[in-house]
């Protein structure tokens, strides 16, 4: 019976697409959802935000989707629809421009005159994906990504490397754009203001160290390797670097559920909930990862990374193979508890920021901050090419 409730619904909703689908599009209208609608956050959120601090309020009509809405209220300057609601579909077909981080579903049919922006959601990373990572992926998945690629206008990248691997790994064979990634164009400006707002709405004190501990998840949404022993590692940040410290644990979106069965104290603060890692990371001043991309965006802040990787071997080979040996990268890798301690102690900043330099000029970055600036002019192009010549032939 539920199989065939489903069934129904997906008939249905297909139904309704395919007769929005004849309305006409609106050039100036742009729909935007992050992790299929679970957040406000990651490249949509600062391409979005961008447009509405540089452009007249009615040149762009902005639509956000969201699954929770009651959580996005005090959002100004979009429209938001709740996800798979019939407004969200009359929204996403008419939209000139998608914009995404991840991948669609076959609840999003492209028209011909539509323009999708898979932004992605890392400018680089250390772990395969998609199809390099073919065997360790669920077939749905695969089977959707290829899909998804089809649809695809427009791809963005943060570095040469990186084009390299969506060349090879993307199942998508038509322009990348090489101009970097906008969530991490906050990374490149020191903003204290932004610093006391994130530091108070987490309720923490701003003349606190912080130090972020985001790793990525595991296949089984194991949580016993996140074992870090936090008292003493807050011991060795104050030692090294002086100061009083707070750690901010935020999980994987993946983990959003489970993140409350992990050890929390008044200097442990869980913050896996919080929508925007990319303000987490701009107000942190240490960042411990594993596998995770962050590590890469977190370099343009020039601030010490440490690795807490005690499952190397196993992770590379059960969970995803990795692009890199951890002794190519810049950041300081640690395999125990007591060996992230001795890293922490020993850290030589000067020799940090040298590896930092040479990496990111080996992988051929480019990052510079302007990544909104440069994808809105293309955005400005697609969406308003025919007014313009309609105008120039008038003349």
């Amino acid at each position: 019976m539920k199989n065939l409730m489903a069934s129904f619904k997906k008939r249905f909703i297909l139904t309704i697409i395919h007769i929005l689908n004849v309305l006409p599009i609106k050039n100036n209208k742009i729909f935007l959802f992050s992790y299929y609608g679970s957040q406000y956050g990651d490249n949509p959120k600062y391409i979005s935000e961008y447009i509405v601090a540089n452009f007249p309020d009615n040149k762009f009509d902005i639509v956000w989707a969201f699954n929770d809405l009651e959580s996005k209220r005090n959002l100004t300057g979009i429209k938001k629809v709740k996800v798979m609601s019939f407004t969200y579909f009359y929204h996403l077909c008419t939209a000139k421009v998608i914009i995404t981080n991840y991948r669609t579903t076959e609840m999003f049919i492209k028209r011909k005159k539509q323009y999708y922006i898979q932004t992605w959601h890392s400018s680089l990373r250390l772990k395969h994906i998609e199809k390099d990572a073919e065997h360790s992926l669920p077939e749905h998945y695969v089977q959707m990504a290829k899909q998804d690629s089809l649809k695809c206008d427009l791809l963005l990248s943060g570095c040469k490397l990186s084009t390299e691997i969506f060349q090879r790994s993307f199942w998508y064979d038509g322009e990348i754009l090489e101009i970097g990634t906008p969530r991490n164009d906050i990374l490149f400006h020191k903003n204290p203001a932004m610093r006391e707002q994130v530091l108070s709405a987490l309720h923490l004190p701003i003349d606190h160290n912080i130090v972020l501990y985001a790793p990525t998840f595991r296949k089984n949404n194991n949580l016993d390797v996140y074992d870090i022993n936090y008292s003493q590692l807050l011991a060795s940040l104050k030692n090294k670097f002086g100061g009083e410290w707070i750690v901010l644990v935020r999980l994987h979106p993946h983990l959003l559920s489970k993140a409350k069965e992990l050890p929390f104290s008044n200097d442990v603060i869980n913050v896996t909930s919080y929508d925007d890692i990319q303000q987490l990371l701009s107000v942190a001043d240490v960042l411990i990862s594993d596998y995770s991309s962050l590590m890469f965006d977190y370099s343009f802040t020039q601030r010490p990374c440490f690795l807490y990787v005690p499952d190397v071997e196993e992770y590379s080979s059960t969970e995803r193979k990795l692009y890199f040996e951890l002794w190519e990268l810049p950041y300081i890798s640690a395999f125990s508890n007591n060996d992230l301690l001795n890293k922490v102690e020993n850290f030589d900043r000067e020799e940090y920021e040298r590896n930092l330099k040479q990496f990111l000029a080996r992988i051929g970055t480019f990052e510079e901050g302007k990544a909104c600036e440069s994808l809105i002019k293309r955005i400005d192009e697609v969406c308003f090419e025919n007014e313009r010549r309609q105008m120039n032939e008038a003349v």
